[in-house]
Order: C-alpha cells, then sequence, then structure tokens
C-alpha cells in the first residue's frame, strides 16, 4: 500500500471521530439503562476459566462431512468450468462508498472509541433487505496479505426467509481493496444437492468466516445450517440467468440476482444435538501451529456463560492442510450475547452486543488473569463499539482489525484497541 494512501485514511479516522464525539455523548445516557444481569457482565466478566474436563471438551469435537468430489464434478460439468477470485474481482457489481460521503444513520453504526482509521459505507440498493454478517481477509489467507497481486475483504451477508423461494440466503462479497475505491462483486453460498444435480441457497446467518489458504471457513451460527462449511476459492462457478430463484433453472443456473456461486465443498458439525455450535470465528497467526478461534453460538436471552475454544490448523494425512477436529483450548467467559471473538497471543479480544439494537456494543479483552473493557464519553462507559457487534478479523500484516455493522465496513489499528483498554 502506498505511503501517501496510508495518511489520508489516518487524516478520515480523525475526521469519522469528531463526527462520532456527539453521538457518544447521546448514548452515555441510554448506557446505563441495563439489566441486572447485564450489569454484571459490565462491571466486570472476571478472567476466561480454562475448561479441561471431557464433559466440556468432547462435545466440541467436530465430524467432517466432506461434498464427494463426483458430485462436485457433476455441478462443475453441468455449469461449466470454476473461476477463481481474480476473475471474481475483475468482474465488479459496484463501488463502496467512502465514510465521508456515508450518511450520518450509517456512520452512527461506527465505534466510537477506539477511532476507526478506515471506514466504506455499503450502497442501499444493494444491501436492501439483507443484514451483515462476517468478515474476513486476504490477511487470513495467507501472510503477506495478499491473494495473488491483490488485497482483499470478503463481507458476508443474510437474507431472510422472505425471498421468492421461501428460504433464508447467504453471500459474500468479495472486494478488491487495493485502492481507495473498493470494489465488490457478490457469490451466493450455496450447498450441493441431489447428488451434484442441483443446488440450494445456505439457509442461515453469517455468523464467522475465516480465509485460510484457498478454503473459505463460514460458520452458519443459526437456522436449519447450523455448522461450520467448507467452501474451495478455486470452484466459483458462473451464475448464468438472472432471477431470484436458486439452482437450476430453465435455461441454466440462478442464484437469486448474483452471478457467482460457492457450492460447499465439506461442513463440520460438533457432537449431538445439544453440543455447543460455533458462532463467530477468527484465525489466530500467533499460535504454533495457526489455529481456528470459535465462540459460542447462543441465543439472545442466554444468560451464560459462553464458551470460547481453538482448533488447530494444519496437515492431516489424506486431508491436506486444513482444520484439526479436536478442541487444542476451551475456556469460558462470563459474557453474554457475544457476536465476535479474535484471539492473539495470550489475550482474547471479544465483542458484545448489549440489548436493543441501537444500543452499542462493548469490546474486551480477557485472559487467565483478568478482562478490561473499552471506555468512553465522561462518565467513562463500556458501550463504546459498533452496534448490533459482529465479527471480527486481524488483518496480521497490516495490524488492523476489520468488522462490519450496518452498512458500515471498518477498519482500526490492534494497538489502537489495546491503548484504549489500557487507559
Amino acid at each position: 500500500m502506498k505511503h501517501r494512501g496510508r495518511h489520508r485514511r489516518r487524516r478520515r479516522g480523525r475526521a469519522l471521530r469528531a463526527t462520532l464525539a456527539g453521538t457518544a455523548l447521546a448514548l452515555t445516557a441510554a448506557a446505563t439503562m441495563i439489566s441486572t444481569s447485564q450489569a454484571t457482565d459490565a462491571d466486570d466478566p472476571g478472567a476466561l476459566k480454562p475448561l479441561t474436563a471431557a464433559a466440556d471438551t468432547a462435545p466440541l469435537r467436530l465430524t467432517e462431512h466432506a461434498v464427494p468430489g463426483a458430485e462436485l464434478d457433476r455441478l462443475t460439468a453441468s455449469m461449466g468450468p470454476a473461476v477463481g477470485v481474480g476473475a471474481v474481482l475483475a468482474d465488479p457489481d459496484g463501488a463502496l462508498v467512502d465514510a465521508d460521503d456515508c450518511g450520518d444513520d450509517d456512520r452512527r453504526a461506527l465505534p466510537v472509541e477506539p477511532a476507526v482509521t478506515t471506514a466504506y459505507c455499503w450502497p442501499q440498493r444493494d444491501t436492501d433487505g439483507w443484514r451483515a454478517g462476517a468478515v474476513t481477509t486476504s490477511g487470513d489467507a495467507d501472510e503477506d496479505g495478499r491473494w495473488g497481486a491483490h488485497r482483499v475483504i470478503l463481507s458476508g451477508w443474510t437474507r431472510g426467509s422472505g425471498t421468492p423461494a421461501g428460504q433464508g440466503l447467504a453471500r459474500i462479497a468479495f472486494v478488491a481493496a487495493d485502492d481507495d475505491t473498493p470494489r465488490y462483486t457478490w457469490a451466493l453460498l450455496a450447498v450441493p444437492v441431489d447428488g451434484g444435480r442441483d443446488y440450494r441457497g445456505l439457509g442461515s446467518d453469517v455468523s464467522g468466516m475465516v480465509w485460510y489458504q484457498d478454503k473459505l471457513l463460514v460458520t452458519a451460527g443459526r437456522g436449519e445450517d447450523g455448522a461450520l462449511y467448507v467452501y474451495d476459492l478455486d470452484r466459483v462457478q458462473r451464475a448464468t440467468v438472472d432471477t431470484g430463484t436458486v439452482g437450476r433453472v430453465p435455461g441454466g443456473w440462478s442464484a437469486a440476482g448474483a452471478r457467482y456461486v460457492l457450492p460447499a465443498v465439506a461442513s463440520y458439525a460438533t457432537a449431538g444435538a445439544d453440543a455447543p455450535r460455533p458462532g463467530g470465528i477468527a484465525l489466530d497467526r500467533s499460535t504454533v501451529p495457526e489455529s481456528l478461534v470459535v465462540h459460542e453460538a447462543t441465543a439472545p436471552d442466554e444468560e451464560g456463560p459462553t464458551r470460547l475454544w481453538r482448533y488447530a490448523l494444519g496437515p492431516r494425512p489424506g486431508y491436506g492442510p486444513l482444520l484439526r477436529t479436536e478442541p487444542v483450548a476451551v475456556y469460558e467467559t462470563e459474557l453474554t450475547q457475544v457476536r465476535g471473538v479474535l484471539a492473539h497471543r495470550s489475550d482474547w479480544y471479544v465483542s458484545r452486543a448489549t440489548g436493543a439494537p441501537e444500543e452499542r456494543g462493548t469490546l474486551w479483552r480477557q485472559d487467565t488473569k483478568g478482562a478490561s473493557p473499552v471506555r468512553c464519553g465522561a462518565d467513562e462507559t463500556y458501550r463504546c463499539w459498533s452496534g448490533p457487534a459482529t465479527s471480527l478479523s486481524y488483518w496480521q500484516a497490516t495490524g488492523d482489525v476489520w468488522s462490519q455493522s450496518g452498512r458500515m465496513l471498518f477498519a482500526l489499528p490492534l494497538a489502537a484497541v489495546d491503548e484504549a483498554l489500557e487507559r
């Protein structure tokens, strides 16, 4: 990235912080109107509690279900040759809008503290009726932060069951982040059916995403598809018919308006119907081997505690370099309504939703010794993070944390988070 671009983003971050200062003050009074259970969490959730008993770790063991190669090949033979990420980026649907040109209602979703250094909003015409979900980047995919020659962000979105086909849908945007005008292309997340003769849409929230090497790991935390799905980014298929339906249609293949489709190549599920389900996920490059960190998917009214855990990533005989199915560390946090997680070295960063959708979330750093919140405002309220809180993704090559809330996609340095936590 050019130095001039970095300086421009720093100035943009200062401007955004000034714009949001009044909003932070207006939210201070509302931040005190919390329930007794929320107050307990906000005061101090305490240290992470390690869980080592088999009763706690065994339910988190994953079972892998691979889509047979013959079914994937049948789908490709019917749809036409697969394309890669570069071809998708070269065929954009639109461009993101710089935060300076976004409306006040959109920018209100940005964190108050720490200040963002990069931010964009999504055009309403392309996101109306869709809800923002998880984010991952080419910083997860490769240590140098690039996929080929490109810096790329993947942004997940979910639509409810009010579609023409009567089912929920999930899609991702491939965002080319090589300059100050990021352009994006939509691809529908799908699941092969009928032996690879057709596909259906992924019918659940995209609560977490990690792009690891050539695979995209997606947690569908609620709904009929509560699992961890695997997508091969060398198997992007082109849709050939533009309709609101999904799958094989007269004349070709449709993806509910998207021009590209990603069919799942595998899925993972935890053991048993009552086992914890993965919610948000993130890649931790500070461990050896690298690991996938996970927070438990919970209902909004659950009072906690919430489990956090990690799986090692690396070569497995006969399977290649992907996910190992035994958890290597499991913890319990007293925080509830967890919506995003990061881990770096011994620290865990947890974003939390608080109450109504219009209220801001909180951001905490926890380890086995204690917990610290980001504070803001004259009364140092904890409600400083974006609202509603969503997933977190750390781009190690740049030191930035990426997230999105509402129609805002934004980044800020992890070092700024740590500085805000240590005041």
